[in-house]
């Protein structure tokens, strides 16, 4: 490293973001790890160079008993880990840059943090700093998109550090509440099982939950056969067809009741309502409803939509992607022009862009004080060139949807009318758009949306009828769950809650955020409890074992892990102390691991085998590897012979 100091050290999240705050710096010059130029020295972390230690640096090691609850007085930090054979150790490259950094903070005057402007950006950073023992006076960099306009911005308006530490506070309750129910209630499910090796999460665990339930609330569902007449009839040239707003629970019921509208052979308009319906697009898209629209559009999960996102943040063409926010503030509304004007000459939205109105745009999105960390997504000034089939289809979500939010209402006429026919009552609707406004966007239909045409019909008119069929139908339960649907879950986990006073406080709260519930949903892949099946989300033996452990244990406790988010958004705007939080989640853990302890379940099947070295445990088999239950014995790598599953010593 070269020995100059440098006035201003600025740490980004990865190389790629430093290059392009280094490029508007005038920080050109390239050294091993970092660029500098201009009083600058601009370096870098490949996300979290430093977390949570293991257990095994608190002097505990293996699965046993006597340990749990593990409660550190002092959590300590180590670098990232990788698996070296059976043991984990330092990252060599991590170890390597964090040097680089450390001799970087030691040398400048002050630091400007410009990791992702969001809790866990805080956290990588605070984590670092901590480790290293850095006590130099920090700046925050604070930007929701990396363009150079924006960076430029960003830099003339740098804010105190010490006005993100309650963030990082936040970010770090939510980083040790993670590890102390993660570690001790996987070890107290996996000593409870007594064969395999089992995870469970603050997190993950309710939202394993919402997948298990709705499938065994779909599979154990009855449905009930029902009629419904399905009356035909027309006026002029137009024919249309009317559903009886009775259900009848017996055929005969419904036959008998059919015969007497065709023995009646008419039918008259007992009541007729017609109401112009303004329709307001919807609002901006915040991650979720992101992730929700690309699953339910184009079947990406939720973690590819965010990498997507990610990538074009990184390429400058979206703002950024991790928000919770839905709204922009009036500062960016007075940038909609300009970036509307963009997207007239971008192919797909040329011609309705170029069509916009500017002047008066739909204000409707614009609400500062709904405004969380980042304004909802939209396209920066920056017109993309190269794109990806998959990054153009995300573009084109947010770009379109960002037309829509500031178009014109969609204006409707609603036709709702009820029939009479032998005494059968019979209800038809029917829509036209009159103006279609934002909907003219994407040239969008409403799903379930009623587009049938009706004539002219008028209260107390007479028509003849052409038939009446007798249609069978079943009640039909909740679909599994979709990635969409289950975001959608854990985003209003708490509306289904049927205790009034819980559902107040968890009101707008879920479980998760809008940046790691991605994350939580491929975990549960990960874990091998959850597959997919076309686009539906199914438990696996293995997560339907788990769940059935811990369906009636705190852990899967919707309410609870809902306050919990609540609780980190008090610590980070400075209302709740963080250590309240620590303490109430050292509590619950002991709790927690007691119940699981006391399961005494097992999960697996098979062989009972005892060891042959200790004669006191039994052997666990993995998938290659078999070892004694008693983590005293050591008795591990022992090859297994499929399909007899003989032990070979």
């Amino acid at each position: 490293m070269k020995t100059e100091n440098f006035d201003k050290v600025v740490i980004a999240e990865k190389p790629s973001v430093a290059r392009e705050i280094a490029m508007v710096l005038g920080a050109s010059n390239k050294e091993d790890g970092y660029l500098h130029g201009n009083g600058y020295a601009v370096t870098w972390a490949f996300g979290h160079l430093v977390g949570l230690a293991f257990p095994e640096e608190y002097g505990i090691a293996g699965f046993r008993k006597e340990n749990l609850p593990i409660l550190p007085e002092r959590f300590k930090l180590i670098p990232r880990q990788i698996k070296s054979g059976k043991e984990y150790k330092s990252d060599p490259g991590v170890l390597k840059q964090i040097k680089i950094i450390k001799g970087l903070f030691e040398k400048c005057n002050r630091i400007i943090v410009a990791t992702d402007a969001g809790r866990e950006g805080q956290l990588i950073f605070g984590y670092l700093y901590s480790f290293i023992g850095c006590d130099k006076p920090c700046e925050r960099l604070w930007i929701s998109s990396l363009t150079e306009r924006a960076i430029k911005e960003g830099f003339q308006k740098l804010q105190p550090g010490d006005k993100y530490d309650n963030l990082y506070l936040s970010a770090r309750a939510r980083s040790e509440a993670d590890w102390l129910i993660g570690i001790n209630a996987s070890q107290a499910l996996t000593i409870s099982a007594g064969s395999g090796v089992f995870s469970l999460g603050r997190v993950q665990t309710p939202t394993l939950a919402m997948i298990c339930c709705r499938m065994l609330e779909n599979k154990n569902f009855v449905p009930e056969k029902y009629w419904q007449l399905r009356l035909a009839t027309h006026k002029g040239e137009i024919s249309f067809s009317a559903q009886s707003v009775e259900r009848f629970c017996d055929k005969a019921k419904a036959d008998l009741a059919g015969q007497r509208v065709m023995q009646s052979g008419k039918v008259s308009v007992t009541e007729l309502v017609r109401k112009s319906v303004n329709q307001e697009p919807s609002l901006l898209y915040d991650l979720t409803a992101l992730q929700k629209e690309a699953n339910t559009k184009l079947n990406f999960s939720a973690d590819k939509t965010l990498t997507l996102a990610q990538s074009l943040y990184e390429k400058k063409v979206l703002s950024y992607p991790r928000t919770g926010s839905r709204y922009i503030s009036e500062d960016v509304f007075e940038e909609m022009p300009e970036r509307i004007a963009l997207l007239a000459r971008y192919p797909r939205f040329a011609a309705y862009a170029g069509a916009m109105d500017t002047s008066s745009l739909n204000h409707r999105p614009v609400n500062g004080a709904k405004v969380t960390d980042h304004h909802a997504l939209i396209v920066t000034e920056i017109l993309p060139g190269e794109l990806s089939n998959d990054e153009c289809a995300i573009y084109e979500l947010v770009a379109g949807r960002m037309l829509e939010a500031f178009s014109e209402k969609c204006i409707k006429e609603v036709t709702s009318a009820k029939l009479d026919s032998g005494g059968i009552m019979f209800l038809v609707k029917g829509s036209i758009i009159k103006f279609s406004g934002w909907r003219s966007v994407f040239n969008s239909k409403e799903e379930g949306e009623e587009n049938t045409v009706l004539p002219e019909l008028e209260e107390g008119e007479v028509l003849a009828v052409s038939s009446c069929e007798n249609v069978e139908k079943q009640t039909k339960p909740k679909p599994l769950h979709t990635e969409s649907s289950l975001l959608s879950a854990m985003e209003a986990a708490g509306k289904e809650l049927e205790n009034e006073e819980e559902r107040a406080v968890m009101k707008d709260v879920g479980i998760g955020t809008p940046a790691t519930r991605a994350a939580i949903i491929e975990t549960l892949f990960s874990r091998g409890y959850i597959i997919r099946e076309k686009k539906s989300l199914v438990p696996t033996e293995k997560g339907l074992a788990v769940f059935d452990i811990v369906k009636d244990k705190k852990i899967t406790d919707i309410q609870m892990t809902g306050s919990w988010e609540n609780a980190l958004a008090k610590i980070e705007s400075g209302e709740m102390d963080a250590l309240t939080f620590h303490r109430g989640i050292e509590a619950y853990t002991a709790q927690i691991t007691a119940e699981l302890l006391n399961s005494q379940l097992s999960i697996a099947s098979g062989e009972n085998i005892p060891c042959p070295k200790c004669r006191k445990g039994r052997i666990l088999f993995y998938n290659k590897v078999a070892k004694c239950s008693d983590p005293d014995c050591g008795l591990s790598l022992i090859h297994i012979s499929e399909p007899t599953r003989r032990v070979v010593i």
